[in-house]
């Protein structure tokens, strides 16, 4: 099975390249947080990083597939997520809209094909962004060995839109570097994978690694060039290995 990559010219950079001429495209998600049980925050993380691989895994976004050409494009500018929050009637309008819904232990997070930057669908344009601070019951358990695990800079202070979000740009980043058979295992095992917040001696550890690295635009909440998650996946530690 053969899957798109973008060419190398990195879209998460943060000085100005010729992605910047391209149309800009951004993906919508849009997580469901019902006012009586919200999701926790790091089931919300991890369904929205799933979804982001569910969606680049899709046949519909390779090929000829009728969102192939959206998914092209938007890889082709710079990479833009965004995360709105929904719940009743909100949500079931959301869920007719096309696109695909991903669900985590309790999290219901939906993400759509990307659409223009100024040309978001009525019925999401007018979803909230704020309002997505979510917390979790209890601290996360350990990573379970053998699973990815997206690292979060400790720090940084990130509400869970934003956190959802910038999960989803290091899943992503870790796609890309897998090679066909690598992404083809991953998809079809489900995705598994983790989010967690690194210890500041661990953090630094890795941002020496070699392992991919989001560097943050800047557009909200944090400074240009921060640096937000780093993709830890175990394919891409034997790669690293290797090549020592």
């Amino acid at each position: 099975m053969t899957y798109e990559t973008p060419a190398p010219d990195s879209p998460f950079r943060t000085e100005p390249a010729p992605r910047d001429l391209a149309p800009q495209f951004v993906l919508p998600l849009v997580v469901r947080i019902e006012r009586a049980a919200p999701p926790p925050r790091t089931d919300a993380l991890e369904t929205a990083a799933r979804a982001v691989l569910v969606l680049l895994g899709d046949e519909r976004s390779r090929g000829e597939g009728e969102w192939a050409r959206a998914v092209r494009d938007w890889q082709d500018a710079r990479i833009r997520k965004v995360v709105r929050r929904a719940r009743g009637a909100e949500w079931r309008r959301a869920e007719a809209l096309p696109g695909i819904t991903v669900t985590g232990k309790t999290a219901e997070v939906r993400v759509f094909p990307p659409v223009p930057l100024d040309g978001w669908p009525k019925d999401l344009a007018k979803l909230q962004v704020s309002g997505t601070d979510l917390d979790d019951p209890e601290p996360p358990a350990r990573p379970d060995p053998g699973t990815p695990v997206l690292w979060l800079n400790p720090g940084l202070e990130m509400s869970a839109g934003k956190a959802m979000a910038q999960a989803g740009h290091g899943a992503q980043l870790a796609w890309w570097e897998l090679t066909d058979e690598q992404r083809t295992a991953w998809h079809d095992a489900g995705f598994p994978l983790t989010v967690r917040t690194a210890d500041p001696a661990h953090w630094h550890e890795l941002t020496t690694s070699g392992l991919p690295l989001v560097r943050d635009a800047g557009f909200t909440e944090i400074a240009p060039g921060s640096c937000t998650v780093i993709a830890d996946h175990p394919a891409l530690r034997r790669s690293l290995r290797r090549a020592r």
